[in-house]
């Protein structure tokens, strides 16, 4: 594919050349049209949106492409149709033409909250594992980052990642159709890499930890982001059967016991930066996300609860330098 092309001359110039052949194999297969029921339909609607060079491209504050003036009333029809083929939007928001995309998530609400405890990212290489759609890895570019990889399993939000970049048209930020399974061993090359939201969906907390650490250069950052439950060092949730009617949570330690962990696999410099309950201002349902959201996962009674009697979601950042 033609988006990836800078990334692979990058790839070389990093001496990661192997990589590079991987992804030169690995990523038209699974794009293929083959890949997933819905393909078809998503790269049709990706060829028909309107050929237009935005008149503005603004990522740091917001993620705001493109205004009014640079589509006709019918094309904006056509258009806002065509992007609700990529439905459901989950991290955002975007405004591209002056259409609002409200996703589910206020995903700018979490990045004003870790931006001013990381490292500044400009001129950095950012890792950024289970990205969704690339929003935090566009506002990771507004700050100046040298290159962002970003890299989800889930081709929807890759579709929609290649939608935003059809306008903006980077050299320097991508989103990859893998997990962090499918990187290759010790990469050991980038300055910072942000794991949001991916913790306790790993059946092995612990391994997911050094993986991460492998990804880093010496002195890199970690910016993670993870469910935690209060209490002392050492208690971690493990829900029996789903949490939030979510199937596939596995661990949810305390915010000690998460600094434990990463002080065990031989980071330093570890810090929690920031915890927030999850409120459903921050995410829920919208017309661009007509799927449950948080409200639904809460009991209706008691929202400090989930609807299976845990701790209501609380979420956590933490920061740390690689040995």
């Amino acid at each position: 594919m033609k988006t990836y092309e800078s990334l692979y001359t990058k790839l070389d110039t990093l001496g990661l050349t192997d990589w590079r052949q991987q992804l030169q194999q690995f990523i038209p297969d699974v794009m293929a049209a083959e890949g997933h029921g819905n393909m078809n339909e998503w790269q049709l609607a990706l060829a028909t949106l309107p050929h237009r060079e935005p008149s503005i491209v603004e990522l740091k504050d917001n993620v705001i492409i493109g205004t009014a003036d640079d589509l006709s009333k019918i094309e904006k029809e056509k258009f806002i149709q065509a992007l609700k083929t990529f439905h459901p939007w989950r991290k955002g928001p975007f405004r591209l033409f002056d259409i609002e995309i409200d996703t589910e998530w206020r995903s700018d609400w979490k990045w004003d909250r870790l931006l001013p405890h990381i490292q500044p990212l400009s001129g950095r290489k950012v890792l950024d594992i289970g990205c969704g759609n690339g929003y935090h890895g566009w506002r990771m570019l507004g700050e100046g980052a040298e290159l962002v990889i970003g890299i989800d399993p889930t081709l929807i939000f890759v579709m929609q990642y290649l939608l935003m970049q059809r306008y903006i048209n980077s050299s320097a930020c991508f989103v990859l159709p893998l997990g962090i399974e499918d990187l290759p061993k010790k990469l050991a090359c980038f300055d910072t890499v942000f794991s949001m939201g991916v913790l306790y969906h790993r059946r092995s907390p612990l391994d997911h930890l050094y993986e991460l650490r492998d990804c880093l250069r010496p002195g890199g950052e970690l910016v993670l982001e993870t469910l935690v439950i209060e209490g002392r060092d050492g208690q971690v949730l493990l829900p029996k059967g789903r949490y939030a009617k979510m199937r596939n949570v596995w661990f949810l330690p305390s915010i000690q016991t998460m600094i434990s962990w990463l002080d065990r696999c031989g980071f330093t410099d570890v810090s929690c930066v920031d915890s927030n309950q999850t409120s459903t201002e921050e995410q829920r349902t919208t017309d661009w996300m007509t799927f449950e959201s948080l409200t639904d996962f809460l009991d209706p009674d008691d929202q400090q609860k989930t609807i299976e009697g845990y701790p209501a979601p609380l979420r956590a950042i933490f920061t740390a330098k690689a040995p």
